[in-house]
């Protein structure tokens, strides 16, 4: 999305949370972070799907990672959701004869309340680390689940920090 949609969906742009008083150094915001109420919007997001060839192991891998529960499950599918009284969206892992084929354009970013002891957690899981063209400046792990889907595991954030990382992640440096 270009500046010029921002100026012209501006109001449509809308975020969940405000977590800052004032967006990042450099950062383009046209309105205040909020959520807004379009007539007729009855949509959300229900579950972000997984593709995988063994829904079993990558729902396993989830669940535990996540502290979720085995919401459905049959021969081609198992659904796994959050804590009832969550807003979370739910993950479905969906049985594919296909074969993961290089990066993932969508992932999850997770946000830990202390990124080294979530890293060796998740690796006892059965996560391992990846390398995907990182640099090292980055705030995040990048990581992958037992079938190879990347994620990230984000920087713990202090209680004055934003939550968006920024397009490098670095933590805020000087007062």
């Amino acid at each position: 999305m270009g500046k010029s949609d921002r100026t012209q969906f501006g109001d449509l742009l809308t975020h969940p949370r405000r977590v800052s008083s004032a967006p990042p150094a450099g950062a383009e915001c046209s309105k205040s972070v909020r959520w807004v109420h379009h007539e007729g919007m009855t949509l959300r997001i229900e579950c972000l799907t997984i593709d995988c060839s063994d829904p079993e192991l990558v729902a396993s891998f989830w669940e535990s990672a996540l502290g979720y529960r085995r919401d459905f499950q049959d021969d081609t599918e198992i659904a796994i959701a959050a804590s009832t009284g969550t807003d979370s969206t739910d993950l479905l892992f969906l049985r594919v004869p296909d074969a993961k084929r290089g990066k993932n354009r969508l992932h999850l970013d997770l946000r830990p309340d202390d990124r080294a002891a979530e890293v060796a957690r998740l690796e006892g899981l059965g996560a391992r680390r990846v390398e995907i063209g990182q640099d090292g400046a980055e705030s995040w792990v990048v990581m992958a689940d037992p079938e190879g889907n990347e994620f990230c595991v984000l920087r713990a954030l202090g209680p004055d920090d934003s939550v968006y990382e920024g397009s490098v992640g670095a933590a805020p440096t000087g007062p």
